[in-house]
């Protein structure tokens, strides 16, 4: 998983440093606390991978302004929030002037926690519930498309379909498996829809028989199902929705944007899912795609996501804030990021973070599974009306 170095496309990291070549006068320490084991680690393996790549574009090209190398520490939080806490501590015992944290939301949290009580910043580029702020504090920003974003997006995509009756499956086990459905209830209804009924199924279940069953006894039957279920869940849910004869359509989110996806055929044809991203020819996405799967193999379809990509992003964004800022302290580089209206990265995407929680507003690409592809519907920016409140 370690081969040369690339991104030669992206001219971000020159962009970073006034005098690309100088040698930096300082190491900084820029920790991520990621779940590389457990039920986070294809996430939080893609995050740390893009983030490796874009640590290793500002050094090459000599540091942060020319001046501050960076030192990529990282830990293996095990996809547990109490593990997290430990992470972040250390992480601040060394010195770290800011923090990437794990994808989902409650490891986010404990893993911030010890960062804010330090005055450290700290960026979340993939834990998408827009809760964070509220729990940890002022020195957290998400950088991620935001559940009550996509769920705005694919609410919005439903009603346009025609749809007018929804079904929702949540698990209360996680923020973002409880909280995006209701979000996404929550703005079907105020663009006119109905909900019909609502399941709850628990992390790691693998027989959704009564679930199925239940979908299938609805009065009137649901035009759309909508959860934001992901592996291994989401694909026995789906397997068995189909083979009870249910053909209803299906929208997911983010963490159904995985090769697993694909692989299940047939099965997930005309899955339509919300993500951060989406490589479109000739679009910057692609060029970062294309650098990634040279670098760690595997083919771009299937072994790489936008996670990956708004991880690199986010150690750009800290990389443009500590110039701004023109220094390490934790409360100017906080104020550099809250300040920042027009980051623009591999996505694509304008980023703004001069929000009142903290969260940015940036696109949502809309992909459906099609002849077992991803199939790009667009992107979009919801009107802020139809976002729900966090």
């Amino acid at each position: 998983m370690k081969r040369r170095h690339v991104l030669g496309t992206l001219a971000a990291a020159a962009a970073l440093s006034q005098a690309p070549l100088a040698q930096a006068q300082e190491t900084i320490v820029i920790g991520f606390g990621g779940g590389l084991t457990g039920y986070l680690a294809y996430y939080d393996g893609l995050v740390l991978n893009g983030a490796q790549m874009a640590v290793d574009e500002i050094n090459a090209a000599g540091g942060i302004a020319g001046k501050y190398m960076i030192d990529f520490q990282v830990k293996d939080v095990r996809s547990e929030a109490a593990a997290a806490a430990v992470a972040g501590n250390e992480l601040v015992a060394a010195g770290a002037v800011a923090l990437i944290s794990p994808c989902d939301a409650d490891p986010a949290i404990a893993f911030a926690q010890p960062a804010q009580a330090a005055q450290i910043p700290v960026i979340a580029p993939c834990a998408s519930t827009p809760v964070l702020f509220a729990a940890v504090g002022d020195y957290t920003f998400q950088t991620y498309t935001a559940d009550n974003l996509q769920a705005a997006v694919s609410a919005k995509y439903a009603r346009e379909r025609g749809y007018a009756n929804a079904y929702i499956l949540i698990s209360p086990d996680t923020p973002y498996t409880e909280k995006l459905p209701l979000y996404f209830a929550d703005a079907f209804q105020k663009m006119g829809g109905a909900l019909v009924g609502q399941g709850t199924y628990a992390f790691g279940q693998q027989d959704f028989s009564a679930e199925v069953t239940n979908i299938k006894a609805l009065d009137p039957q649901p035009d759309v199902i909508m959860t934001s279920a992901y592996e291994p869940d989401f694909p026995a849910f789906i397997k068995q929705l189909r083979a009870a004869g249910i053909t209803t359509p299906v929208i997911g989110s983010d963490g159904i944007d995985s090769g697993t996806t694909l692989a299940l055929g047939e099965i997930a044809e005309g899955v339509v899912f919300t993500t951060g991203g989406f490589p479109a020819p000739g679009s910057d996405l692609e060029a970062f795609y294309k650098a990634y799967v040279a670098r760690y193999g595997g083919a771009i379809e299937t072994d790489v996501a936008p996670f990956a990509a708004v991880a690199h992003e986010a150690v750009m964004t800290l990389a443009k804030a500590i110039e701004a800022a023109g220094s390490t302290e934790g409360a100017a580089i906080r104020d550099a990021l809250a300040a920042m209206t027009d980051f623009k990265g591999v996505t694509g995407s304008t980023v703004a973070l001069n929000t009142p929680n903290n969260v940015a507003l940036r696109d949502v690409a809309l992909v459906r599974v099609t002849g077992g592809a991803k199939e790009h519907l667009g992107n979009m920016q919801p009107a802020a009306a139809d976002v729900p409140a966090p």
